[in-house]
């Protein structure tokens, strides 16, 4: 069985990609999340986590002792173990695009994790108001994403990115939860998208256990000091 090592769901989007992946591939695996509580120094976190991931960090997917940790590694590891489930599209360019706009996610819109860090539980149109008004490079990682989506939409003919559910859906997955919770202004076709990508099981599945976890951490809402 396959171990996948999560951290809190209402917080967490690196772990949101791969749980996504998996849960809506079909691809059978045990949870183990480990807590926010601190992500540095002694914390049981990190404790509990450096025992699978020299990094300290999640997610971790383990194979039988066998450990990969990254998401990108992780949707790769995926893709050759079971490929079967397609993970991946099947033409070699819309393959090769899949994995450059995975890889532009993965190591790009800095301005949109900062501003916009995932919170699935809340909803901070003020703050996305706020953040949009101040924040230039919100506005040009925001206004990237618009094109690279309606682009590969129009392409492919959705439903999904590249037509059918894949690794780049999974990925983009987070964000799609960043867009609800602060509101930012994308066109209807991109709403549509993000409006689709929440309806999947897999992605519902995880909103709906973000929402019922309860576990709201200070260190992790820059916008709010308390519930309400």
């Amino acid at each position: 069985m396959l171990t996948l090592y999560i951290g809190n769901k209402n917080y967490s989007s690196w772990s949101m990609r791969p749980w996504v992946l998996m849960k809506q591939a079909g691809i059978a695996f045990e949870e183990r999340m480990v807590r926010f509580e601190a992500l540095e120094g002694d914390s049981g976190f990190k404790r509990t986590v450096l025992k699978v991931n020299p990094a300290g960090r999640v997610p971790v997917l383990v194979d039988d002792g066998f450990a990969i940790w990254d998401t990108m590694a992780i949707a790769e590891y995926l893709a050759e173990r079971f490929p079967e489930r397609q993970l991946w599209p099947a033409d070699v360019r819309a393959r090769a695009r899949a994995r450059s706009v995975c890889a532009e996610m993965h190591s790009g819109f800095t301005a949109l994790r900062t501003h916009c860090p995932m919170n699935i539980e809340a909803s901070l149109p003020q703050a996305g108001a706020l953040a949009w008004r101040d924040q230039p490079g919100l506005r040009a990682d925001v206004q990237r994403l618009v094109g690279m989506w309606t682009d590969l939409l129009q392409e492919h003919r959705g439903p999904m990115l590249f037509g059918d559910f894949s690794i780049a859906d999974a990925f983009f997955a987070p964000v799609c939860m960043r867009l609800r919770t602060y509101q930012l202004p994308v066109p209807g076709p991109v709403t549509d998208y993000v409006r689709r990508v929440c309806a999947l099981p897999g992605v519902k599945a995880w909103i709906d256990e973000a929402l019922a976890e309860q576990d709201f951490l200070d260190f992790e809402e820059p916008y709010r000091t308390g519930r309400g």
